[in-house]
């Protein structure tokens, strides 16, 4: 196996990927807060680490993937309030949408997806050790971590601790022995219709102890990577590293990596702006391999800009893969392009570079189309296994139009329009991109093309 190198964000060095057990990893991502359907940039973080998982797993290790999900929140609680329904059904409802739509990549799931509202004992009795290790007090049915008890605080972000605003500021933050200290249990208010029983008052977890005891919970202390957007170093990550220390007497995670944002126009894209495209249009009108190639030509650590220019970049890439593959026999590749696979694991394994593993990738394919031009045969099996790494191994597979069933959804899809039925439209259209199909309407009616054309 390859020495593997990652970026730690709180060493802010490259370290290697050492097992605390021969040949397992463990990696944590956080996931979303379900009160809406997510948005094209929420999808990156799921693509880097399920994609890291199938690099490890290529290396020889046993990966497990853990990606939580946030299902109680005062972001539901407030989407939930101006819908007029639960919160508990908000969550579950956006839950399943969640699912579904990061199914449209075609990357698989986690191995776990655990939810906060399943993990309440997990997540008590951390605040319970912190209480009894005096690392957090309760007042009036909130606790509070006191900050100053870990002398590491500020580690991770690499920040002056005094000049830490953890953007707490409600009516109870009076309650706070130091404008500091972050809420670990939030009593309930008027309004909020979902709660928890717990030693100190009735009410449910704030965000940061529940990454904390859900990882643990799945993966023990001291797992390997802890992954997340690189808006969540502080103060999410340096808190959930700051609770387990004082709880655990040790680090929660070996390497802290962060993936940059998606950016439109130079500007995160994010629903607090309003600059945002849902992850289900993004698939249907980009393609699911497009947009795969396209996250993947920048290094995870870097933004990604979402534009016309980038967009169809990736989708003249798609199509140079899909000509390329045309002219490729089953089998071994010859010895000579061998040297591109092996640049190509070798980027990948020095700090996940995608964007340097493509440029080899692209040398592969020169070379391939070169040797095809002399009347020399090329197998394909250097390029399956490069795709594969990538999500994009279904680009060798001959392309023979779309099939029946698809032919179907795409009449139903239009009788649905005709009805005015546009949830029903819409529904039908990502079940298509979900099978690689993008509907194009136009003066002659609607017809089905591939994703990523």
């Amino acid at each position: 196996m390859r020495t593997i190198h990652l970026h730690d964000t709180a060493s802010g060095t490259l370290k290697p990927l050492v097992p605390r057990e021969p040949g397992t990893v463990g990696i944590y991502a956080c996931g979303p807060t379900v009160y809406n359907r997510i948005h094209v940039g929420n999808a990156r973080p799921f693509v880097v680490y399920a994609l890291l998982k199938r690099f490890l797993e290529h290396e020889g290790l046993e990966v497990t993937l853990v990606a939580n999900l946030t299902d109680v929140n005062d972001k539901i609680y407030a989407a939930a309030t101006r819908q007029g329904v639960a919160s508990a059904d908000l969550a579950r409802e956006m839950g399943d949408l969640y699912r579904a739509d990061t199914d449209l990549l075609g990357l698989g799931r986690p191995d776990h997806e655990p939810l906060v509202t399943t993990s309440m004992d997990a997540i008590i009795e951390l605040i319970a050790t912190l209480i009894e290790r005096d690392a957090a007090y309760a007042v009036q049915g909130d606790v509070y971590f006191r900050v100053r008890r870990d002398d590491r605080y500020g580690s991770i972000s690499h920040r002056d601790v005094d000049q830490m605003d953890q953007g707490e500021g409600d009516d109870r933050s009076s309650l706070k022995e130091d404008p500091l200290d972050f809420a670990l249990w939030k009593a309930t208010k008027p309004g909020e219709d979902t709660a928890w029983d717990a030693p100190w008052g009735r009410g449910r977890p704030g965000w940061h102890i529940e990454c904390s005891a859900m990882a643990e919970s799945l993966l023990g202390v001291g797992f390997e990577i802890h992954g997340g957007g690189s808006d969540l170093v502080f103060p999410h990550h340096e808190n959930e590293a700051a609770q387990t220390r004082c709880a655990r007497d040790a680090e929660l995670a070996q390497i802290w990596m962060h993936n940059g944002m998606l950016q439109l126009r130079g500007e995160k894209m994010a629903k607090s702006v309003g600059n945002v495209t849902p992850l289900h249009e993004a698939v249907a009108e980009v393609g699911r391999d497009a947009l795969l190639l396209l996250f993947c030509g920048a290094h995870y650590r870097q933004p990604v800009q979402f534009s016309d220019e980038t967009i169809e970049q990736a989708q003249a890439g798609v199509r140079r893969i899909r000509e390329a593959a045309r002219g490729l026999e089953p089998g071994d590749s010859p010895a000579e392009l061998a040297a591109h696979r092996e640049a190509f694991l070798a980027a990948l394994a020095d700090d996940f570079n995608t964007a340097g593993a493509l440029a080899h990738l692209w040398g592969w394919v020169r070379d391939a189309n070169r040797r095809g031009a002399e009347g020399a045969a090329t197998g394909d099996a250097d390029l399956r296994v490069m795709l594969g790494l990538l999500g994009l191994d279904n680009l060798l597979q001959e392309d023979d139009g779309p099939d029946a069933d698809a032919l179907a959804l795409l009449e139903r899809r239009q009788a649905a329009r005709a009805a005015k039925d546009w949830a029903a439209a819409d529904a039908l259209r990502d079940e298509l991109a979900q099978r690689g199909w993008t509907v194009r309407d136009g003066a002659e009616g609607a017809r089905l093309v591939r994703s990523e054309a």
